[in-house]
Formats: C-alpha cells, structure tokens, sequence
C-alpha cells in the first residue's frame, strides 16, 4: 500500500501534484516577468518565434506584446551584422539547456531608437523537458554612455598637450597624465600620494601661494605664471590654472591643476622685447632703453644724492666714409666704434646707439665731474685708433658733450639737450674733443635756432641776395663772366657775407633750396644782360650737398630752360671735395652737366688732394688757382706748376684774389689766361663798362617762390 493510501480522504484532495505546482511556479513566474519594471522578457521557442513579452520589453522595444507573438526575436530588437551571432547562440541554448549571459549588445529598436543591453538566455524546463528559452535584456545604455564618457575624459586627460595633475581635496596628487610626465621628468608612478607642496620652486614664497588657495577657496579658479621645478631640479617658467571641483553636494572633492610649459614663449617675449629696446646694428641699448634707464638712474642719484653724467658722442666726418666706401663699410665700423665705447665704462653704466653716428652713454652714481672728463678722453683716444675694416685702414674722432646732474639739469630731456649742445660746441672747437656744457653755450645755440629760422624766412621772403664779381682776360681785359655770389640782407643785422650763414644753412638742410634760388636768379640776370647786349657768362658755385643730388642734371637744366639761357654762358665751379669723391656717381654726373653744354670749374685748385690723374678722368674747362698762393708773397713755383698742368690738359688757369699791378703782372707773364680780385674789378670801373656798371657792388633780390611757382 502506498503511503498516502494511509490518510484520511481530506488529506488524499489536499496532497500537491508536483506537475501542478511547477505550472502554477510557471505561471507566477511568467505574471511576475509580466510586471517587471527593469528587466524586458520574451520567450522564445525552438523555431526562434516569440511566444511572450513582458511589459517592460514592449515598453523598451516600442512595439505591443500582442504584436510580436509568433513573430521572430529581431521584430523587437534589430542587432545588425550581430544577428546571426544571437540567434546562434540562442539555438545553442535550446540545445544544450543551459543559462548563458551572452554579454552587450548594441541594438537598434523598431522606432528607429538605438539601445545597449545586457542579455543573458534562461533555459526553462517542464517535467525535465526543454519547454522554452527566456530572453532577459537590461536596459544599459546610460552606463555605457558613463563609460564612454569616462573613456573620452580618459583619453582628453592623458593625450592633452597640457599637462595635468588631479590633486583630492587634501591636495595630495592622485593622477598626472602624460604631458605633465613630459613637462617634468615625473613618471606617473613619482607623484601620486604626495602633497603637491613637494613640487614648488623656491622662488614663490608661502604668502604667495597663501593668496592662490584663498582666491580658490573664494572663486574656485586662479590661473597665473610660476616658476615650477622639473625632476632633475631645473625651473621652467609656467602658466598654472588650478580650479576647485565640487561634488553633488557642492563640496569640494578635487583640484585639477593645468601645466603649460611657457619657455618657448617667454624666450620669444624676450627677444621681442630686446629688439623693442636695442640698436639692430650694435646691439646696444636704444632711445627706448636709454631713457627708462636714465630715468632709474636718476631717481637713484636723488635718493643717494650722488652725481650723473650725461655723454653725447657723434663721430666726426663719419658720413664721408659712408659716401665714398659704402654703408656696409659704415656699419661694420659702427659695430667696432660700439664694442670699444663697451670697453671704456663700467657694466653699471649704459651705452647707448641713438641712430647714425650718435651715442649716448649715462655714467651712473660718479664721484665727480673728474670721472667723467677721464672717461670722455679715455672714449676719445679710443676712437682715434686705427681701424681695419677689410681692406681698409679707416681713421675717426669724435665730439663729445657732457652735461652733469644735477648742476646741468633735473630731468631727462634737460640733460641730454644740454650733452648735445655740449657736443655741438666740441664740434665747432675742432672737433676731437670734449666739452662740458655750460649757460653760455645754451644762450648761443638758442642763436643759432633762431639763426636757422631766419634762414627759412629769408627764403620765404627774398632776403637773399646776389652780388657779381667780373672774371676777366688777363692779356686784353675783357670781361669773360661774371661770378654769383649769395648775400643775405637780414632785417635786424644787415647785409651778411656767406661765410656768416652757410654754415647754418649746411646743418639745417638748407644748402640746397639756398644753392637752387642762386642758380635760377644768377641764369635769370644773365639772360637779362644779354638781353642788354653784354653777352657774357655767368658762373655758380656748386656746394657738395647740392652736387650730391640724384636730379642735379635736370634742375640745371630746368634752370636754363626757365631763364632762356644757352647752357654755354653757364659755368658751375665745383670745390676739391668733389673731384675726392670719385667714383662713377661723380663721373656720371659731370659727364651730364658737360653734356648740357655747361663748363666746370675747378674752384681753389691746389688746396686739397686732387691728382692730375683724377682730373684727366673728368671733363673740367677750368682751374681756379686759389688766392692762398698769391697772398703774402706768393708761391711762384706752385703757381707755375699749376699753370703747366693745365696747359698740359688743355684747361683755361683764372687766378683769385689778385689784388696788386704786381701779382696781375706775374700772373700775366707766367700765361694765366683770367683773373679776378681788386684789379679786376677796379679794370671794370675804369672800362666804362655801362651795360655792367658797378659790378663790384653789383646786387640782385628776389624770392624764393618765385621760382618754385
């Protein structure tokens, strides 16, 4: 008898089946899978058909359950080129009977939505078979959006340029990336664990970083330059930008600190800021640097009460070497005057280019104005040297002015005024030499300001004026030509000689208005004697300044054109410094002006370094023999010489400043062909020469706009 065969009838009816107790687990189980908010459930039968699905997977798929029954497992959840491989792996569920997590899954739903899920396969049995294979996906797309995020942040931190360190709010180094490792030296294995303190320079000091964490603490942000300290110990200039991270509950959980490496930038910084301040040439200090540094000086020697001196230096004659070898032969002695000015002061004094040939140089904190005329003739005898540059010998001087602080003056733009005008002052002593600056040189440079203003309003107002000296032969006592010569008839001092004011002119850039208003006045009053029926020519003396002019051709023959004369009756006379020049430009340009029909004129021959083989080069009709020879007895054999030479040439020989019957009588017997002076111009008076009477006083005015118009 079976056991239960023993129990009452009521406890026969109420014995489980054990079939009916797992349909009715199943059934619970299913009506439980039905409402499951987190988990989507489909079963699946053998064929791959869904045969249920809960609200969750409808809800998740977007497709209703009553939809999907009968239809295949991707009507829910489409897995792209991964399709087989799910439905491989179901079918290997039924076959083998066992649970499976089968991993993520990217999927696409019906509504076009894309998801990632977690899925795993549930074998379900009934009286030990294989009744259905249950589908169970979680929902895990915001996890793996964390955790694509948390890559990309992987991945910015580690690859950034910028180097970065995560501190945790004690400020101990939790992480560096890879930058930071390449910035500093430190493996990433060196810092963690370690208070960021460990790694400072010495440079800031406590208070400093004091003031960054209570700006943090404020604002959660600063940012500036450091110095910070790689791992053999080397400091590196940085910018740092530390910022406070606060957590869901606003407190602060970590610092991130962002290193950038700014050497490359502060190296450029400096350089910019170098060529901001210094002469290209030299590399001497500029005008920029000059005057912040003075200015430093300065206030230093009031504090101190000690004494600074001012030195104006301007090398003399230097633009002679720049015209006739080159300015590349200029710079390269600039460069060598800079390096011996460098030897003659102390390092805490300056040196300074201010353009040209000018250097500045401040004597800082001296004990009297003793030092400084030692250092200003030490400066001088320095520059007198020889130098070699290439294939040159090259000699210089130079002017210097000095002015003292305070006795000189109390602020910059006094004291390097005054070292000019001191400078200014050696130069017209004779230059090679120095000069302190003094009240009386003050009063006549004002002079001479107001000198050069007067200069621009007589060219404005036709105080100019010409005089005419006659020429004549020497054998019959014709008259030849007539020499310009410029007066000046000012308002307040009278008539003035050029010797007064051309010197003036010269350092104003006047000589060439000045030099283009005789020319066009003297071709104008010559074509008015001719005109009057004495045709003779006119002759004009030609500053270097106004030889050196690109156009001097075509303002001589605008000249002409303007006055109607012929190109014959104009001779120009050219000092010695000319012909020195040399070089194709002069040729050139003598070779113009004879071209246009115009003589040249060799003015006071025999005082300067002309060779007769330079003048052969040069197309010149005359030779002034120059007054020096004949005064005081004379030199009869340079005289002689000269006459020769020219006859040897073919030129004309006129002879200046002949003054006595016997200076005219040797001249005449030696075969000078002109003559002019005195005895000239008393010949011309006793002549009766009325078309050019008075011609000793012979005077001529005009403005001059009345040729720039």
């Amino acid at each position: 008898m079976a056991p239960q065969d023993h129990l009452p009838p009521s406890a026969q009816r109420a014995a489980p089946n054990p079939a009916l107790a797992a349909l009715d687990l199943i059934a619970r189980l299913v009506a439980a899978l039905e409402h499951t908010p987190l988990v989507a459930v489909c079963s699946i039968d053998r064929e791959g058909r869904v045969r249920f699905c809960n609200r969750a997977c409808a809800d998740l798929s977007g497709v209703a359950p009553e939809a999907v029954v009968g239809q295949p497992l991707k009507c829910l959840f489409s897995r792209g080129d991964r399709e087989a491989e799910h439905d491989a792996l179901v079918e290997q569920a039924w076959r083998t009977g066992r649970h499976s997590p089968i991993g993520d899954w990217h999927v696409r739903t019906a509504s076009g939505q894309e998801l990632w899920l977690y899925s795993t396969l549930v074998p379900v049995y009934h009286e030990g078979e294989l009744t259905q294979v249950f589908c169970m996906d979680v929902d895990i797309s915001a996890r793996k959006h964390a955790e694509r995020t948390l890559y990309l942040a992987a991945q910015v931190f580690e690859n950034s340029r910028d180097a970065i360190l995560l501190m945790d709010r004690d400020r101990h180094v939790i992480s560096i990336n890879r930058a930071y490792s390449e910035i500093t030296g430190y493996g990433s294995g060196d810092m963690p664990g370690k208070p960021l303190s460990v790694y400072r320079s010495c440079i800031e000091d406590e208070t400093f970083f004091r003031a960054v964490w209570d700006q943090i603490e404020a604002t959660d942000h600063w940012q500036g330059e450091i110095w910070s300290r790689r791992k053999g110990g080397e400091l590196f200039p940085a910018w740092l930008a530390l910022t406070a991270i606060r957590d869901s509950h606003d407190q602060v959980s970590n610092y991130m600190a962002i290193v950038s490496d700014i050497t490359e930038r502060k190296r450029s910084e400096e350089q910019t800021r170098h060529l901001a301040e210094h002469d290209f040439l030299t590399d001497l200090p500029n005008r920029v640097l000059l005057l912040d540094r003075l200015s430093l000086a300065l206030s230093a020697a009031r504090r101190n009460g000690s004494m600074l001196a001012i030195l104006f230096l301007d090398l003399d004659r230097f633009k002679r070497i720049n015209d006739t070898l080159g300015h590349q032969v200029g710079d390269q002695l600039l460069q060598e005057v800079a390096a011996r000015l460098l030897k003659c002061v102390r390092k805490v004094d300056t040196v300074s280019r201010q353009g040209g040939d000018e250097f500045v140089i401040i004597l800082a904190g001296i004990g009297g104005i003793d030092h400084a005329a030692h250092v200003a003739d030490t400066i001088r005898q320095a520059i007198c040297q020889p130098y070699a540059i290439g294939a040159h010998e090259l000699h210089v001087s130079t002017s210097i002015g000095v002015s003292i602080f305070p006795s000189d003056g109390d602020d910059i733009d006094t004291l390097v005024k005054n070292a000019d005008i001191a400078m200014y002052h050696a130069k017209q002593g004779g230059r090679n030499n120095f000069q302190f600056f003094s009240a009386e040189m003050n009063e006549r440079i004002v002079e001479r300001a107001s000198f050069e203003q007067g200069l621009r309003r007589a060219l404005a107002e036709g105080q100019f004026e010409l005089a005419f000296e006659p020429e004549l032969d020497i054998a019959t006592g014709t008259l030849v030509a007539l020499e310009a010569l410029i007066r000046w008839r000012h308002p307040e001092l009278g008539l003035l000689l050029p010797e007064r004011f051309l010197g003036v002119a010269e350092e104003a850039g006047l000589m060439v208005p000045i030099g283009d208003w005789v020319l066009r006045e003297a071709c104008r009053h010559a074509r008015r004697w001719h005109d009057g029926g004495q045709a003779v020519a006119v002759a004009v003396n030609l500053s270097l300044t106004q030889f050196m002019q690109r156009d001097l051709v075509d303002r001589v023959r605008a000249a002409l054109e303007a006055a109607g004369l012929e190109a014959r009756f104009l001779e120009l006379e050219l000092t010695e410094s000319i012909i020195m020049k040399g070089g194709g430009a002069t040729a050139a340009t003598l070779h113009g002006l004879r071209a246009l029909g115009v003589r040249l004129s060799l003015d006071d021959f025999g005082t300067g370094w002309s060779r007769l083989g330079q003048l052969k080069d040069y197309p010149i009709d005359k030779l002034k023999i120059a007054q020096a020879f004949l005064r005081d007895g004379g030199d009869e054999t340079v005289i002689r010489t000269i006459i020769a030479m020219a006859r040897s040439m073919r030129m004309t020989v006129i002879a200046e400043g002949v003054e006595t019957p016997g200076q005219l009588a040797f001249l005449r017997g030696e075969g000078c062909d002109l003559y002019q002076g005195r005895q000239a111009e008393a010949a011309v008076q006793d002549s009766g020469l009325g078309g050019v009477a008075s011609l000793g006083s012979l005077a001529v005015q005009g403005r001059a706009d009345a040729w720039q118009s």
